[in-house]
């Protein structure tokens, strides 16, 4: 049992990415939560309010690492899966809930024109989620797609009942097949920036080299 305890510290720690100690996030658990509630229940109130009321947008999809810390989501009140799955990760970890980010390659095999033709494919690497210790067992939950931005792209938004696995959905509401993981990529206790850049510059060099441009760009700027 100890060691069950102490193996499941590090994932109740704040991180550089997981600042769940910040008024930004500590503001947002409190804003949602209520002690009327049991701890299961204040989880699932968390997960739909990151779902929802923080803004999926799938062009942001590099940018420099303050971008990926949960208070910062929370200020911008926008985000790809990444920035999501962490700032529900830290949440989490804020009402005691152990968390974890997990990491794959999926297919969109409906992904739009205009995302394709800025990916130049239809594979997106890093897809990021949360794995939450609830119940005495890791669940996995993902936050990326708000219910508005589901009824556009005619898929059921994904539900989240603490107890089953809420993963992308396979298909739309049409019964095309719309998300295929294809690698995972494992699971971390902090988001490894650095392994997701190396990862992107080897499938996305035009973006991540555009953004290389503009960031040092920036750090010219103000320096």
């Amino acid at each position: 049992m100890k060691n069950n305890i102490q193996k499941l510290k590090k994932y109740l720690q704040p991180t550089a990415f997981i600042d769940y100690e910040s008024p930004e996030v500590q503001k947002f658990v409190k804003n949602c939560i209520s002690e009327d509630c049991g701890i299961i229940d204040n989880m699932l109130r968390l997960y739909y309010k990151v779902r929802d009321t923080i803004r999926y947008d799938t062009y942001d999809i590099i940018s420099e690492p303050l971008s990926f810390k949960a208070s910062r989501t929370i200020k911008r009140g926008y985000g790809f899966c990444i920035p999501k799955a962490i700032l529900l990760a830290a949440v989490a970890r804020a009402i005691g809930v152990p968390s974890r980010l997990g990491y794959a390659d999926v297919t969109n095999h409906i992904a739009s024109e205009k995302i394709r033709k800025r990916m130049k494919t239809n594979l997106f690497v890093f897809h990021s989620y949360t794995d939450l210790f609830l119940n005495g067992k890791w669940v996995k939950a993902t936050p990326a797609f708000n219910k508005t931005l589901c009824e556009i792209l005619e898929v059921e938004p994904l539900d989240f009942n603490g107890k089953k696995d809420s993963l992308f959905q396979q298909f739309d509401k049409k019964g095309n097949k719309y998300m295929e993981y294809i690698r995972d990529r494992g699971i971390f206790d902090d988001h490894p920036y650095e392994e997701m850049m190396n990862t992107f510059e080897i499938f996305y060099p035009h973006i991540f080299e555009e953004y290389k441009r503009t960031w040092n760009g920036y750090i010219k700027m103000i320096c």
